[in-house]
């Protein structure tokens, strides 16, 4: 019998030479894998069945190379079967092998080492001190510094939980709030257990917690902690059924006494003029059930507002609701992108004598949103030159007493809220500090629904790591103890507080031989020079343009440099 085989195998042999021949490159594949397994079979067969485990774990192998060989959809693996998918294996383990073992501490992106180790100290209380001296350089372009005073004041006649009042004079309900709060995140891309943590921790700490653009929902009351409500293009939680505003439902919201105060989101630094994206794993019945949406679908929030169309309605809308809250401080969060459609919001305002209570500066660089990287990288002004541009034009208009300006993007230390304050900023929301302080470690995978600490993902497996009653005190610590070291920096610059930092505290080197104040690099407008015809060079063309009526920029007829003086 085994004789009368012989012509069999010898044929399929044939067969089996001239198909490797034919494709060379996977040919090795084929020799091994076959030679394996038959004489895995074989000593399996005449020596120990022990053989037959490992027979299995080669024909495994083997029926996936093979499946690599026919699939037409990846080249790497159809050219070399099986070990084409150890690229896949190495692409995801690049980013941690990076972060743990490559980069230096001062490399990290988004957030380098030193930073993300400043905040787990200061969120676990541990000591918090660098030894041996800085390792930055400082003599390399872009570098910053405070200065010091030769006469400081001593940190212990500092008041250590500064604050600052919102509320202009159409505001009833004023809110005295922290110079440090959580930048807006939604529960929906964030667990319930890290968005009842952060809003713990705010509660502990007495700051304000933004609920972002995802709704109002029973985790970010739980824990009873001041809550800043985001109104997004989505209209989540204050919407009806076509996705309109809906006053009735904001009307009885508002009225939450958490909710202290309202941000209406234009526009955010992660993805500026581009809608919120809630993927479909994330959109579960409890989350589509607060933002009154259909479970288990992408729900993408329109670019823009469908409640005003013009700069005037924007302004009109922010007077409705400020009645409908029964007059809480309102404010509206943006990314600033042509100059002149802020100003004709600021126009508006002076021509209606209505002023937001905040506005929310957001800078390019923020982003916890998932985006298209072209606008993650490309789309959107940076914070600082934001920050300077807001506070320019509302001082230029004589009107910068009516309105708080918050900044936001990348805020992370005591320096971060100086130098913000020395640009404008009355206070600081951060977001991505918040995350690190309940248990984020930066695994770059927030839009995956995978998050391995449970911070950004719906994932009961994922989720049950994240312990509400330990978390939310590691917030609170990481607010208290860099509020601290602000106030200890206000101090070594001479300074009693936050009002007194100018643009002339920080400086920015810009070559090995130059550096510059920030008052050189973004000199003051005075109050009022707007309305005296003094507008800078660099914001006469916009503010030129500026229309009260409507977005973008409008040009008529031919336009030049002396047709917008």
């Amino acid at each position: 019998m085994v004789l009368s085989l012989c012509p069999f195998f010898k044929k399929a042999f044939n067969l089996y030479i001239r198909y490797i021949n034919k494709f060379a490159m996977r040919r090795t594949f084929l020799l091994v894998s076959a030679l394996l397994l038959v004489a895995t079979f074989l000593l399996g067969f005449y020596i120990s069945k022990n053989w037959y485990v490992i027979f299995a774990g080669t024909l495994f192998c083997s029926l996936m190379g093979y499946y690599d060989m026919l699939q037409t959809k990846h080249t790497v693996r159809r050219i070399y079967p099986l070990f084409g998918r150890l690229r896949y294996v190495m692409e995801e383990l690049r980013p941690k092998i990076y972060q743990y073992f490559v980069e230096s501490d001062i490399d990290g992106r988004p957030l380098n080492r030193i930073d993300r180790s400043t905040i787990y100290q200061r969120a676990k209380e541990d000591n918090d001190t660098m030894p041996f001296g800085t390792q930055l350089d400082v003599y390399a372009p872009g570098y910053e510094w405070i200065c010091h005073s030769i006469a400081p004041k001593s940190f212990k006649t500092l008041d250590h939980n500064p604050r600052v009042i919102f509320g202009n004079k159409d505001c009833k309900q004023p809110y005295n709030g922290s110079i440090l709060n959580i930048s807006a995140m939604s529960y929906g891309s964030l667990s319930s257990n890290a968005v009842e943590a952060m809003n713990g921790g705010a509660r502990i700490g007495n700051f304000a917690h933004n609920t972002g653009e995802g709704g109002l929902s029973d985790f970010h009351l739980k824990q009873e902690g001041d809550l800043i409500w985001q109104i997004g293009t989505g209209y989540f939680g204050c919407r009806d059924e076509q996705g309109n505003f809906s006053p009735e439902l904001f009307a009885q919201k508002s009225q939450i006494p958490n909710i202290k105060m309202i941000e209406i989101k234009i526009s955010q630094g992660a993805k500026p003029g581009h809608g919120g994206i809630l993927p479909a794993a994330k959109n579960t019945p409890e989350i589509a059930k607060i933002r009154h949406i259909t479970p288990g679908v992408t729900v993408e929030s329109p670019p823009f507002h469908s409640a005003f169309n013009s700069p005037k309605e924007l302004v009109q809308f922010i007077r409705q609701l400020r009645e409908l809250s029964g007059g809480k401080p309102i404010g509206f969060k943006l990314c600033i992108g042509h100059k002149s459609e802020f100003m004709a919001i600021c126009k508006a305002m002076v021509t209606q004598d209505t002023y937001p209570d905040f506005i929310t500066v957001d800078g390019g660089e923020g982003g916890t949103g998932a985006a298209p990287q072209e606008f993650s990288n490309y789309v959107g002004a940076p914070l600082l030159d934001g920050l300077a541009f807001v506070d320019d034009v509302l001082k230029g208009l004589n009107i910068r007493h009516h309105i708080k300006i918050i900044a936001s993007g990348k805020i992370m230390t005591g320096f971060h809220i100086a130098r913000a304050a020395a640009l404008g900023a009355d206070a600081c929301n951060c977001a991505r500090a918040m995350m690190l302080a309940v248990g984020c470690i930066q695994a770059l995978i927030c839009n995956t629904n995978r998050c391995p600490t449970g911070v950004a993902t719906q994932d009961p497996k994922y989720t049950k790591g994240l312990v509400v009653d330990d978390k939310k005190h590691r917030v609170a610590n990481y607010h208290k103890n860099t509020v601290k070291t602000f106030v200890e920096l206000m101090g070594a610059a001479g300074l009693d507080g936050m009002n007194g930092i100018t643009r002339s505290h920080v400086y920015r080197r810009v070559s090995l031989t130059a550096m510059f104040t920030f008052e050189e690099i973004f000199p003051s407008v005075k109050y009022g020079d707007f309305l005296t015809g003094e507008i800078p060079e660099k914001y006469k063309a916009d503010y030129a343009f500026a229309d009260e009526n409507q977005w973008g920029i409008h040009t008529v007829g031919s336009w030049s440099k002396e047709s917008a003086k």
